[in-house]
């Protein structure tokens, strides 16, 4: 067994590894962890970031040296090893400031229709993570909002609705966009119908109730992805906080939409709400459940790198013992304001690039994803797990050729003891206090 441990004292970090023999279980009763890997829940799809136009912008500003560097680092083998990406349908918050692929109400073939801006920072971020990864991502788009002229206040931001007379239109664009993205060499695997649907934000937002979002999918979205050949897209829904998560699906799933329906997509602004996770597994069995969004918001947290990559880690366990199936953080890098935000909502990134030095930090949040991004591979299944205290946040997965993977979070002030249990065989190891370890099997 292998053990990796990251702690973080007087605001330094280390990571180390040491290896470990297996020994023959003795009745080991104490401070015992147990795995049952025979005994299988979820498939998951693995983990990754949004590539913004902000975290694009950042990155630009980069030398090659150090473009090359921050790409290893998300994408490369020695990395976190980034499977997963989602971009935005035009402008989002995190944007320069508010942009559309085509803005013509007249213009019903979208000859003006280009990706033109999206060409300036976004795609050159994904080209250099695809030179790393080698292999296509799991891309996902989502819409922050129509295009202004398509909505009932005329206006990308502060909320509004899609007008009724726009709404085929926009199903078309919304088809438009994943057609260009994947001209330009990036398939497109799964869309969000919208984001945060129920926030009127003071950027780029649009409101959908549920009932507004299942119209929209079954009568709209839905139909044009078939007319278009894009039948194999994965539509996710809700695309918003857990706290309403069960009620979101209970609102759009149905006898009709439930083929039209490959999950629902949450985010964590509102609070841990693992149970939310659970009972909508339940609810509706077979659709998958990805995190999408999470971030350090300086308006609402510390700059405590610690208490925020505990944060981190907390709720990726929580999320994943609950039933979520794929993992995408909030922009990949940031500047050194926390931006670009085109309405300064500024917030933390686990890279922040200094655009004035050509430099770059690379925060414990970043390390303390990888010890689950490194290690749990695409179409891992979670397994069966026991534990002899709650002040050990645990999950365990087994990878698809087989090797085991166990997540080991300590935010106490205390070392932890603990004693493996798995097929007749033990391994004793301690969990530093205020450190995260994975042990491979």
């Amino acid at each position: 067994m292998k053990l990796v441990t990251t702690s973080y004292v007087d605001n330094k970090k280390e990571t180390f590894t040491k290896e470990y023999e297996m020994q023959v279980d003795n009745g080991a009763a104490m401070n015992v962890v147990n795995l049952y890997p025979d005994i299988e829940y979820q498939t998951f799809h693995g983990f990754g970031g949004a590539v913004t136009e902000a975290a694009g912008y950042a990155f630009s500003k980069l030398s090659k040296e150090n473009q090359e560097k921050v790409a290893d680092q998300y994408f490369g083998t020695e990395g976190n090893q980034y499977n997963l990406i989602r971009t935005h349908i035009d402008s989002c918050d995190f944007s320069l400031d508010n942009y559309e692929a085509m803005s013509d109400p007249d213009d019903v073939s979208m000859e003006s229709f280009t990706l033109d801006r999206d060409e300036k920072y976004i795609l050159p971020l994904l080209r250099a993570g695809l030179a790393k990864r080698k292999e296509p991502f799991d891309l996902m788009l989502t819409p922050w909002s129509p295009p202004a002229f398509m909505k009932t206040n005329g206006d990308r931001n502060h909320g509004g609705k899609l007008k009724k007379e726009f709404m085929g239109f926009w199903a078309e664009y919304i088809c438009r966009y994943i057609k260009e993205y994947e001209a330009k060499g990036f398939p497109v695997n799964r869309i969000t119908v919208q984001n945060e649907p129920e926030a009127v934000q003071s950027w780029d937002s649009c409101i959908f109730s549920g009932e507004e979002e299942k119209v929209f999918l079954r009568d709209y979205l839905y139909p044009a992805l078939v007319k278009n050949d894009l039948e194999r897209i994965k539509v996710n829904i809700w695309d918003h906080n857990k706290e309403r998560l069960y009620d979101r699906a209970k609102a759009e799933i149905d006898a009709d939409t439930d083929k039209m329906i490959d999950g629902i997509a949450f985010h964590w602004y509102t609070g841990d709400h693992f149970e939310a996770i659970g009972i909508t597994k339940d609810a509706f069995p077979g659709k998958e459940l990805i995190f999408t969004e999470g971030c350090v918001e300086y308006s609402r947290f510390d700059a405590s790198q610690l208490s925020n990559a505990q944060m981190y880690a907390h709720d990726i366990i929580g999320n994943m013992n609950a039933g979520m199936t794929g993992f995408i953080d909030w922009n990949i890098l940031l500047d050194e304001k926390g931006g670009p935000n085109h309405v300064n909502n500024y917030c933390d990134a686990p890279i922040m690039i200094d655009t004035k030095k050509d430099t770059f930090e690379q925060k414990l949040s970043f390390d303390y994803i990888g010890h689950f991004s490194r290690y749990i591979k695409k179409d891992a299944k979670r397994i069966a797990f026991t534990k002899y205290t709650d002040k050990l946040e645990l999950t365990a997965l087994k990878n698809p050729e087989g090797s085991l993977v166990l997540v080991a979070l300590n935010r106490t002030e205390q070392d932890l003891p603990v004693s493996i249990r798995l097929e007749g065989k033990t391994v004793d190891f301690t969990v530093a206090k205020a450190s995260i370890a994975t042990a491979i099997f």
